[in-house]
């Protein structure tokens, strides 16, 4: 990799390296070399593990009235290898990889190996210049997407975004009871509300708990002025 390409590297990823053989190891793989000990597979293994605190603490600050359920939700898709593969591919990364001649047309450049090639990025400007020039990294280009999921996460959620409001609003937070429960045991329906302090709301049925818990969380945030009118099919 001469010269010219590991500055333009540079400029794409916004980090000048110190050690340009780091650079060098993050863009060739296995197939390429003699040993794979010569390959980047070791920076990507590093590199999502950077990735991943990284993301878990950008949710853990940022999104202080998640539960723990919904911050793994995020966060699985935010380092996913779909959501890596298309960060890889808005850079242009994987055009930079280095390949065994087997490897060149594969449709994986498009896919696992170009998010592989992000994680070994990470990993490569984590060991050049320390954990804060990796997140900085990271964040620039996981930034709008953890907003994105973000919004996706609370459109969805409504018990989510009942306990965010209700902390907020009233300093408490809602508790959902169950009211009955018909059917046979292999086809339960449930009812439940959601109650806040003294105040109770309208219930709402499911075909299990959790379903029913969405719908009643709904209910009271309609209730409550903060959503308008219900989509035709509440997620779970």
């Amino acid at each position: 990799m001469d010269e010219d390409t590991l500055r333009q590297i540079e400029q794409i990823i916004g980090y000048e390296f110190s050690d340009k053989n780091l650079l060098v190891k993050a863009f060739t793989h296995s197939s390429a070399v003699d040993s794979r000990l010569m390959s980047n597979e070791r920076l990507e293994f590093l590199g999502d593990s950077v990735l991943a605190v990284v993301i878990c603490q950008a949710l853990f600050d940022n999104f202080k009235n998640y539960l723990e359920g919904d911050l793994t939700k995020i966060k699985s898709k935010l380092v996913s290898r779909e959501t890596c593969a298309q960060i890889s591919g808005q850079l242009g990364l994987q055009k930079f990889l280095k390949v065994g001649k087997g490897m060149v047309s594969n449709r994986a450049l498009s896919g696992s190996l170009a998010a592989g090639v992000l994680e070994t990025v990470i990993a490569a400007i984590h060991l050049d210049g320390g954990f804060e020039a990796a997140r900085d990294f990271i964040m620039r280009n996981f930034g709008p997407l953890i907003e994105q999921a973000d919004a996706e996460q609370d459109h969805g959620n409504y018990k989510s975004l009942l306990q965010q409001y209700s902390q907020e609003q009233f300093n408490a937070t809602p508790s959902y009871l169950l009211l009955d429960e018909k059917g046979p045991d292999h086809n339960k329906c449930f009812e439940l509300e959601v109650a806040i302090d003294d105040r109770h709301f309208t219930s709402a049925w499911g075909s299990n708990k959790k379903e029913a818990e969405q719908k009643a969380a709904y209910n009271a945030l309609v209730e409550l002025g903060v959503l308008e009118k219900a989509p035709e099919n509440p997620d779970e």
